[in-house]
């Protein structure tokens, strides 16, 4: 495992890392997911990205249970705020009092006195950004948060919130957390360049596209038994929208550069996204050791420019590059 420097500050992270989003509490088991986070602490990963909406806040405990007795020094986590976590009207959002209380609840989960990144899972629309941006301050300089993020801000988002942040100062924002794979680029545009200014790392999500770039979903066949598009509790709605013939057909011809490279197809979409040098960390899901242990693997290959340009190639103008296609929705909506 290869490490890199989360955006400018001084903290690595580990090329891979590991997320609970759609598998802890959900598609995996406690005994299960507590097998697939000592494969990745075994492997090298030291980075670990959840939520406390994440199974209805189950997979924060689940994963605070599998790194108990493991040393607080050697693994950064990760986790967010922002949709909702109960059926109250303040249970949501950004306020100044759902981020204190939400904070406080993931605290108790994950078994842990401080997070090492704390992020806004979306924009909130209806909170002042002031009144965030100085609750996250306060978390950091309380101790419980050492750093801050956010996840899919769009450009002018991350700007404004930038200039609130020089303007009182508080802490920055040094990560962004947003969907980036071969087939969704659609931060390249405007959020990258910011980014790589304002010394702000991305940890991405969804690097396979749920699975599609691994060429196990096959143009004209049925999905496999078993996986995440047959079940709706791990985001068989979210990868619908790449089970085309189209697409399938065009992930097929990536193939032959894996083949070439020696490294399977998930590698290869880990490496492409890890071909960015403004992406700090790549998150994989996994519901079994051995796909933590396979997808681990990607750390430190190095795509060649031809590599690259075979990959655009073979797909095309199917990628999704419209910047405007990050957006937060509404958390009352």
């Amino acid at each position: 495992m290869e490490y890199r420097r989360l955006g400018s500050t001084g903290m690595y992270v580990s090329e891979i890392s590991y997320g609970n989003w759609v598998t802890h509490g959900s598609q995996v088991e406690a005994e299960s997911a507590l097998k697939c986070v000592r494969a990745a602490l075994d492997v090298g990963i030291t980075t670990f990205d959840t939520a406390d909406v994440y199974a209805g806040t189950k997979a924060e405990a689940i994963l605070g249970r599998a790194l108990k007795g493991v040393r607080r020094e050697s693994y950064e986590l990760f986790t967010k705020v922002y949709f909702p976590t109960g059926a109250g009207k303040n249970d949501r959002g950004l306020s100044r009092k759902h981020i204190m209380e939400s904070c406080n609840a993931s605290l108790k989960r994950l078994k842990t006195d401080h997070i090492d990144l704390y992020q806004a899972h979306r924009f909130d629309f209806e909170t002042p950004l002031e009144e965030t941006l100085s609750a996250f301050d306060d978390l950091i300089r309380q101790g419980k948060v050492s750093y801050i993020g956010f996840s899919e801000w769009n450009a002018e988002q991350i700007k404004n919130a930038l200039k609130i942040q020089d303007a009182n100062n508080y802490n920055r924002f040094v990560s962004s957390q947003p969907q980036y794979s071969a087939l969704w680029r659609v931060i390249e545009a405007e959020v990258v360049p910011l980014s790589r200014k304002e010394g702000i790392g991305q940890i991405v999500w969804s690097p396979m596209a749920q699975g599609v770039l691994t060429g196990k979903y096959l143009p004209g066949k049925k999905v496999p038994a078993g996986s995440r598009a047959t079940d709706k509790k791990s985001g068989a709605n979210f990868i619908s929208r790449w089970l085309t013939d189209e697409v399938l057909e065009a992930v097929q011809r990536l193939q032959p550069i894996a083949d070439e490279a020696g490294i399977t197809m998930g590698q290869l979409a880990l490496a492409w996204v890890l071909s960015n040098d403004n992406v700090s960390s790549a998150i994989m899901g996994a519901t079994k050791p051995s796909q933590v242990k396979e997808n681990a693997k990607a750390s430190g290959i190095k795509l060649t420019s031809e590599q690259l340009s075979a990959i655009d190639k073979a797909l095309g103008g199917l990628p999704e590059k419209d910047p405007s296609k990050n957006a937060s929705p509404n958390p009352r909506a």
